[in-house]
């Protein structure tokens, strides 16, 4: 990924210092130097987004004083973990956080159950937020723990490990990477139990990633760092649409809607879902049939699948066409642009060639019609 031009890096308006996650964090490895300052919502999934080497497991070890940046600051909330100027400096056992490595790291010799009561030994009764009853009924590990850890799936392995952290009460979750040393089919199996966790538990969470299919289902908020600086931040919806940012996705450039299911049509297998812009039709996964009208969902539609008209067609196979306003547009290669256009509020990015745009005379504040050829369901 080439190096985006940077964006808002503030907390955003409206977010007070006490409903922030705080950094300020200068790690200085000779090649290779971090130098990050940032308030992050203390609520909800933060990805923490870039290329291989580009700080964000450095940043994930400077909160969690596995490293020590020099000089620094890191606060979660109002409880200060590291703040040179005051002389502070709480080590990682003293910081109530919990932490998730792409390798679960479970003690090979102990059952599940045993790795849980460790963590949960931890931290004094009194502190006790999480029932541990809870984390392995929101991780759906109920039936493992008298397993040992050779016997689960890397899969499961990941959702012990998520539990075992939780057991802690931690007043943040770090992730690194937690479903990189997964295959397609173990990521698609726990995806949904992270999903649930975020859901249903206030704790905020830092998640390092570079895949940018995670980000789009998983995240809030997105932290862009680049060869140790921070390159933007913002609601990830926001970013992820933002023609400087997107440009730089290739094939992933897309935008994030957020919707509510209106209709499950069972004779056509189609589910209709609106949101601020208009209705989408579109296949389900098997299991969304069990959803009832009004449950939300997160949409991703890729800036491929979208083609660009300035009449909307009768006589075509594609089921879904949004009036929309061009907003923007940006250079994607010798022969292509990224149109942004605004479809009721939300965005959406399209990608044609310079020959279309110049055929439909493509200019910002032109009413068009956006033929969307694929949905994905991000839920």
């Amino acid at each position: 990924m080439k190096s985006p031009q940077a964006v808002q890096t503030g907390p955003g308006p409206g977010i007070a210092s006490h409903n922030t996650i705080h950094v300020q964090a200068r790690v200085d490895h000779g090649a290779f130097v971090l130098d990050v300052s940032v308030r992050l919502p203390a609520r909800g999934v933060t990805a923490v987004f870039g290329p291989s080497g580009c700080g964000k497991t450095t940043l994930l070890r400077a909160v969690a004083g596995l490293e020590r940046p020099a000089p620094g600051h890191v606060a979660v909330g109002n409880d200060v973990w590291q703040d040179d100027a005051q002389g502070i400096w709480r080590p990682t056992h003293r910081r109530e956080l919990g932490m998730v490595f792409q390798d679960a790291a479970l003690f090979e010799h102990l059952s599940v159950q045993a790795n849980l009561d460790f963590g949960r030994k931890r931290v004094p009764a009194r502190q006790h937020r999480i029932a541990l009853a809870q984390a392995i009924a929101l991780l759906g590990i109920g039936h493992l723990l008298a397993r040992s850890p050779r016997q689960l799936s890397g899969g499961e392995r990941q959702r012990v490990a998520i539990a075992r952290a939780l057991a802690t009460s931690p007043r943040v979750l770090l992730m690194d990477e937690p479903l990189a040393s997964l295959d397609a089919a173990r990521k698609a199996e726990l995806l949904p139990w992270f999903e649930r966790l975020t859901r249903e538990l206030d704790i905020p969470v830092l998640y390092v990633t570079h895949a940018l299919d995670e980000v789009a289902r998983l995240a809030d908020h997105l932290l862009l760092l680049h060869d140790g600086a921070v390159r933007g931040q913002g609601a990830a919806s926001a970013l992820l649409s933002d023609l400087g940012i997107a440009q730089h996705h290739g094939d992933n450039a897309g935008a994030i809607l957020e919707g509510q299911v209106t209709q499950l049509d069972a004779s056509d297998g189609l589910m209709t879902i609106a949101f601020a812009g208009g209705q989408l039709s579109c296949v389900p996964h098997a299991s969304r049939y069990r959803h009832a009208e009004g449950a939300p969902l997160r949409l991703r539609i890729l800036a491929r699948d979208v083609s660009l008209a300035l009449t909307r067609a009768s006589d075509t196979s594609i089921l879904n066409i949004l009036p929309v306003t061009v907003r923007d547009t940006v250079d994607d290669g010798p022969a292509q642009l990224l149109v942004a256009v605004d479809a009721g509020g939300q965005r959406l990015l399209a990608r044609v060639t310079r020959r279309s745009a110049r055929a439909l005379q493509i200019t910002a504040g032109q009413a068009l019609y956006a033929q969307i050829k694929s949905v994905a369901i991000l839920d």
